[in-house]
């Protein structure tokens, strides 16, 4: 398709699967129109390297800060002094990647619940969005969240997998939505399908969550299992599928969701974008 305008929410682009060509990453994504992007900060040192990121390409990448489930037994008095830090940089545009997994529970799960609420009490004192993460933890998400939503500058759904009842209740507590290639997928993400014409147009977004989630019917297939930003147009038309919607329009209406919930600028003109 002709290259429209897209920005990639939730990219893990300091994962080490990018350490040898993270320039040539971000340099084919601009060119097939993804125009900016904002890395995700898992723990303290994902973090720090989103806003290093963010830093090197001022305008194009943006940084979250945050600690995941996954990590939740990390969030002690130092790594919460620093996240603090962290979120008051400009660059960084929302706390997280927070919230609760009980799939894989790496984490106890009253120690995911107090990380989750300090991240949460964060976002409010600061004034930014929440980049959130559930997985087989519904219940106790929304409970949470719920008890802050009131306090907080909005946030995202981050790769929603759900069911009807919980898109509903995310959408009920005005979350945005975010939808990866995980749609692509006809043995896991057919559901979604349907459910997509049920977000409203100015709270879906979209993205790759790479190097994971690499849409399955991508044809021909990479010769690499590795997701990375260049396949979000992939992602975006399968949405636009889904909607009947153009897809042109659809990506015009996603960028200035993203741009409105993460108070992201325009994007840099370059040699792409004249």
């Amino acid at each position: 398709m002709d290259a429209v305008h897209l920005i990639d929410i939730g990219v893990n682009l300091t994962h080490d699967s990018f350490d040898t060509d993270r320039a040539a990453v971000i340099a084919r994504a601009t060119e097939v129109g993804v125009v900016q992007m904002i890395v995700t900060g898992a723990n303290g040192p994902s973090a720090r390297q989103a806003l290093g990121l963010a830093r090197e390409h001022p305008g194009r990448l943006f940084a979250t800060a945050g600690v995941h489930p996954h990590h939740a037994t990390e969030l002690d008095e130092a790594l919460a002094s620093e996240l603090e830090h962290l979120a008051a940089q400009p660059e960084v545009v929302a706390i997280g990647e927070c919230g609760l997994d009980y799939f894989r529970d790496f984490s106890p799960r009253d120690a995911q619940r107090r990380a989750f609420e300090r991240q949460l009490a964060l976002a409010a004192r600061i004034g930014k969005p929440v980049f959130l993460h559930q997985r087989d933890a519904h219940e106790d998400f929304v409970s949470i969240l719920r008890e802050h939503r009131h306090r907080l500058k909005g946030g995202v759904a981050h790769c929603f997998t759900g069911t009807r009842d919980q898109l509903a209740a995310c959408l009920e507590l005005d979350l945005a939505i975010g939808l990866t290639g995980w749609i692509c997928d006809e043995r896991r993400g057919a559901h979604l399908i349907p459910l997509v014409r049920e977000i409203p147009a100015g709270r879906l977004m979209v993205e790759t969550d790479a190097p994971y989630l690499l849409p399955r019917d991508l044809r021909p297939r990479p010769s690499s299992r590795r997701n990375e930003p260049l396949f979000l147009p992939h992602v975006a038309q399968a949405l636009a599928r889904a909607r009947d919607e153009p897809v042109e329009a659809l990506a015009e209406s996603m960028t200035a969701a993203t741009r409105a919930l993460f108070r992201l600028p325009e994007a840099p003109r370059d040699e792409y974008f004249k």
